[in-house]
């Protein structure tokens, strides 16, 4: 009989460790945009697969889809949600210096065509495996991902809401904020060299003019890149991961939600 106990347990054991350390479903998605092939990172929670929250979008930095945008997506996971880290590259295509990552996100900043026609791509291929609505989908970016999102915005993509951490504001067409129906955050470090005072207050005034229902969050002392960690600590770089307003902007993101993704109430 003991040992019959102590087999039992064991299984038991065995099988509530496999629970826990397989919470989340994840897949690489093969997707296209015209002709060419991206492939975006899926996760969703084994508890919500069915019925996840909301979907979120998450677009990454210069470098590509890397190892932040899916750590992001197995967090919003572990919240509730169905992610997906997009590509906007195509598959394979992943810069490995500051120099490459520079000249191939210039190409997509300088042709925004182009950049919305991406990641409408990443928003069709949520749709599609997640099987949400419009309404029921946000987009977050990090840095150039920040843009993204906000160009997603811009092109006027029936999604719930976006959000943008340390993202360029600047636009070639700040006549299309007419379009957005979505609700905007923007998460930006104080100091950020890379957009500086005049790119912000030009944003405000693009945002204001278009009637967006829009929140900005400035984070003192926090400079670019300000939620990544491989930015290294030294602010006077340009570059730097600040815990404090990585923090802070992951739960002003985790509110944000909260309100765009609040069951209706019962009349």
């Amino acid at each position: 009989m003991k040992s019959f106990s102590t087999g039992l347990a064991l299984v038991i054991g065995l099988l509530l460790s496999a629970s826990v350390s397989a919470k989340e479903l994840t897949k690489v998605i093969e997707y296209k945009e015209g002709e060419t092939m991206l492939e975006g990172y899926y996760a969703v929670d084994f508890r919500h697969r069915n019925a996840p929250k909301a979907g979120i979008l998450i677009v990454h930095d210069w470098k590509g889809l890397g190892n932040q945008a899916k750590r992001v997506a197995g967090e919003l996971a572990q919240l509730g949600y169905a992610a997906f880290a997009v590509d906007i590259y195509g598959k394979g295509v992943r810069p490995t210096t500051n120099e490459e990552a520079g000249k191939l996100a210039g190409q997509y900043k300088s042709d925004r065509k182009r950049m919305r026609a991406r990641i409408q791509a990443g928003l069709e291929a949520l749709k599609r495996e997640s099987k949400l609505p419009d309404t029921k989908i946000a987009a977050i970016g990090y840095c150039f991902g920040g843009t993204v999102a906000l160009e997603l915005a811009r092109a006027g993509a029936p999604v719930a809401g976006v959000v943008s951490f340390h993202g360029g504001l600047a636009t070639p067409t700040p006549a299309d904020a007419k379009n957005i129906r979505a609700k905007v955050l923007v998460l930006h470090g104080a100091v950020d060299p890379n957009v500086p005072p005049a790119e912000v207050a030009a944003f405000e005034k693009e945002m204001n003019e278009a009637k967006v229902d829009w929140q900005l969050v400035s984070y003192s002392g926090a400079v670019h890149s300000f939620t990544n960690p491989d930015a290294g600590n030294d602010p006077s770089k340009g570059n730097a991961y600040n815990e404090k307003a990585d923090r802070r902007s992951w739960q002003a993101m985790k509110s944000f939600f909260e309100e765009l993704f609040a069951p209706a109430k019962k009349s």
